[in-house]
């Protein structure tokens, strides 16, 4: 119980650290949110009184002319409510509900992606690695080719030969523009099929560290003496690579899914811009151009949350799975 505990306050001050992070750095920035929509408005013809700058500044999530100290404390509360504040991009739409109208998006692309990467990859590493030295270490080459391909690269010739050769899938978007988004199976059916060619990019560019990384743990693990014993006991080879060799040989892989899936809520900018893809990469990067530090602020809070989610639920599983790791030295 205690490791749980130990663990669980370890990411609770991760969290205010990670938040404070969060509050300080769009500030240190150059630029005011407030004065970048406070433009726009002097470009349209408008008056900006000391009045109306108050009142943007409210708007946007907080007084800015007060200490910071209370920006912070007001930071706080406005989270507690869930209030991330409006997007300059946006406007006048609030960061979270940008946010949300886009965050599923990458969650079932990136993250199917990702699961379907880690799984193959694990799988055929552990295949690859029983068995070093054969015919099988071939895929070890092959799958570290497609992941020294630049990403973008690698997209835009996927792009080029199954959309614009073959003519198999879509070019770019999420679905198609002329249904209208719902819970319905021609749109479902449509967004798989604009998801398709992405997802595939994501796949083949992220395969070959998961084979490589499984299957040199599988050869280390092999020499183990733990497996030499299963092996004189006379235990079926099927039951030593199961249960001896591949089930301590993918803990280091337990670890880096965590990270991976964490970071699935960043979504992949270069893949979302590759094929206009509507996700939150896509966002993220027109929240850079903009300088639209509420809607930066609100992504990077969502990424945070996600990672320390991912570690803290890894870390607990892992726990269960290895009672090593509950031994305090």
């Amino acid at each position: 119980m205690s490791y749980f505990l130990r663990k669980l306050g370890f990411y609770a001050v991760a969290l205010w650290a990670a938040l404070t992070l969060n509050f300080a750095i769009p500030r240190l920035l150059p630029g005011n949110p407030v004065d970048i929509l406070l433009a726009k408005l002097q470009q349209r013809g408008g008056t900006v009184s000391p009045e109306t700058r108050k009142a943007y500044a409210l708007l946007l999530g907080g007084d800015d002319t007060g200490p910071l100290w209370s920006q912070y404390l007001d930071y706080l509360k406005n989270l507690a409510r869930g209030d991330l504040g409006v997007s300059v991009s946006y406007y006048p739409a609030k960061v979270s509900d940008v946010i949300l109208g886009s965050l599923p998006w990458t969650l079932v692309l990136v993250g199917v992606a990702t699961v379907l990467a880690a799984l193959l990859g694990v799988l055929l590493g552990a295949i690859v690695g029983w068995r070093p030295g054969t015919w099988l270490d071939s895929l070890v080459p092959a799958t570290t080719l497609l992941a020294a391909i630049p990403y973008f690269w690698l997209a835009l010739i996927l792009t080029y030969l199954l959309a614009r050769v073959l003519g198999w899938l879509p070019l770019q978007g999420g679905y198609d523009v002329a249904l209208t988004p719902g819970w319905n199976a021609e749109f479902i059916l449509s967004a798989v099929r604009y998801a398709i060619l992405p997802a595939l990019t994501i796949v083949l560019a992220s395969i070959g560290g998961w084979l490589l990384g499984m299957r040199n743990m599988m050869v280390s693990t092999l020499s183990e003496d733990y497996v030499l014993t299963a092996e004189a006991k006379g235990l079926s080879p099927r039951k030593i690579r199961r249960s001896y060799a591949a089930r301590n040989a993918a803990l280091p892989s337990v670890a880096g899914f965590a990270i991976s899936l964490g970071f699935v809520v960043s979504g992949s900018v270069i893949t979302e811009q590759v094929f206009s893809y509507p996700g939150i990469g896509g966002r993220l990067l027109g929240a850079v151009t903009n300088n639209d530090y509420a809607l930066m602020q609100g992504v990077f809070l969502f990424i945070t949350l996600a990672v320390l989610g991912a570690n803290l639920i890894v870390d607990l599983l892992y726990g269960l799975i290895d009672p090593r790791t509950r031994a305090r030295h």
